[in-house]
């Protein structure tokens, strides 16, 4: 399978099964839609006018090389025979400290924070139990992973020092690593909390969506009143605390600011060189949800990120935009790229109660509630489900080029537009195979020898 595209006129040409990527001629462009349907006398005869039948024979002999080198035309190495480890490990949590919040996001997912229940905090008990669970359930597993969230999960500032405590003690006993991050909307990150987490190493992502009018209209106090000023105060004082290290600030676009890039750019511009703003996710029924008739614009924008940030790189102003990494020597291995998150069999979600969920985002969806840290009792045909919602069982994702990289797309979301975690979120799809061609052409142009040029 091949994806063409072409990006500011340069064209690229991806070899989707091998991962090989191709920045090629006018002359290569035209070639490859017929060069396995005609033989190399009549390709010259074909395009021989137009480009000279000496180079379209040349051009021809190098692809010819590269098919038979894997890095054109590759075989699906996967197709009709996947199977996803057939063991149930788990290799993190995410710890749902707080369901409260100091914040009242008009966009929020979890309802305020809340999860459709009442304002709650994580017992000290109930997040022993899991960090138990994890190393219980984690079999060979020497590096495990807990993400503390809310909510805002500074509301419960103790607990989470409790269980970083607890988590290394016991994963030193066990001969297990865990490595800790916490989401925060920055409000209680003041000196003790930063000294704190710059002194445990816990990476941490602060949401601060853009421009002061783009945030202010959408995370607001329950009084209604912005926060931008605050939260900006207190995400610079931090991420002065750790030399600007280790930290992601993590935004949100909707359909009122569809103009999202001149919010990353906003954030660079700040100082901050380690961005990501994405998609907010919603039924049609919200006025912010993003919709069809927005693809245009939004493609508008990535491009013009892209552009503007490849500027700055070659400027030497550095910008890690998180959508815009990808690894064209492969990344995580295949299996990796197939499975995606893990969600529901390697990677759970633990509610205040101890309610085990297939992730941060399921929480409070009765119907995917797979059992309780305190117990054994396990909805493993659940697990199982997750476990074989891998692309090649995804009707829309096996055909698709950006398989291996969306690794068939979120599964929360999918649920929540289509009732099905086999059925992806078409609009996200777009956005995201848009992402990755940017991401690719951004690759290529800060690093040329990633790619080889026809």
């Amino acid at each position: 399978m091949l994806h063409k595209f072409e990006f500011d006129g340069t064209k690229i040409i991806l070899d989707v099964h091998s991962g090989a990527v191709h920045l090629v001629d006018d002359l290569v462009w035209d070639l490859i839609e017929d060069y396995r349907q005609m033989t190399a006398e009549d390709l010259a005869r074909k395009y021989g006018r137009k480009f000279g039948r000496t180079n379209v024979l040349e051009a021809v002999g190098e692809i010819k090389t590269l098919a038979d080198s894997g890095l054109l035309f590759s075989p699906d190495p996967y197709h009709d025979t996947y199977s996803p480890p057939a063991r149930f490990e788990v290799k993190s949590l995410c710890l749902h400290l707080a369901h409260a919040c100091n914040l009242r996001c008009r966009y929020c997912f979890a309802g305020q924070g809340q999860f459709g229940g009442a304002a709650d905090l994580m017992p000290l008990d109930t997040g022993r139990r899991a960090i138990e669970f994890l190393i219980r359930r984690s079999g060979g597993r020497k590096h495990l992973e807990v993400d503390f969230f809310g909510g805002e999960p500074l509301l419960n500032f103790n607990t989470l020092k409790e269980l970083v405590a607890y988590g290394r003690a016991q994963g030193e006993r066990a001969g297990k690593t865990f490595n800790f991050t916490l989401t925060t909307n920055a409000l209680l990150l003041d000196q003790e909390v930063s000294r704190y987490l710059n002194d445990q190493n816990i990476s941490v992502v602060l949401s601060l969506d853009g421009r002061r009018e783009v945030h202010d209209a959408m995370r607001v106090t329950n009084l209604g009143a912005g926060t931008y000023d605050q939260v900006l105060s207190r995400v610079r004082d931090f991420v002065n605390s750790r030399d600007g290290m280790d930290y992601y600030i993590r935004g949100t676009f909707t359909r009122h600011n569809l103009d999202f890039c001149s919010d990353v750019l906003h954030l660079a511009d700040l100082g901050f060189e380690r961005l990501s703003v994405e998609p907010v996710v919603a039924t049609e029924e919200a006025g912010y949800a993003i919709r069809t008739e927005d693809l245009p614009l939004i493609y508008e924008q990535y491009e013009r990120l892209t552009r503007n940030l490849l500027k700055r790189r070659q400027a030497g102003k550095q910008v890690n935009f998180f959508h815009f990494n990808i690894d064209l020597d492969g990344g995580p291995c295949l299996p990796k790229r197939l499975s995606g998150c893990g969600a529901g069999h390697e990677y759970m979600a633990v509610a205040p109660n101890g309610d085990l969920y297939p992730c941060h985002q399921f929480v409070g969806r009765d119907r995917y509630l797979i059992g309780n840290v305190a117990g054994e009792d396990f909805d493993t045909r659940l697990m199982e489900a997750f476990r074989q919602a891998h692309v090649y069982n995804k009707e829309e994702c096996s055909a698709c080029w950006a398989k291996f990289y969306c690794s068939g797309g979120c599964h929360a979301n999918a649920d929540l537009l289509h009732g099905s975690i086999l059925k992806p979120y078409q609009l996200g799809c777009s956005m995201t195979r848009k992402r990755l061609e940017c991401a690719i052409y951004f690759k290529a142009k800060c690093e040329p020898d990633e790619g080889s040029g026809l």
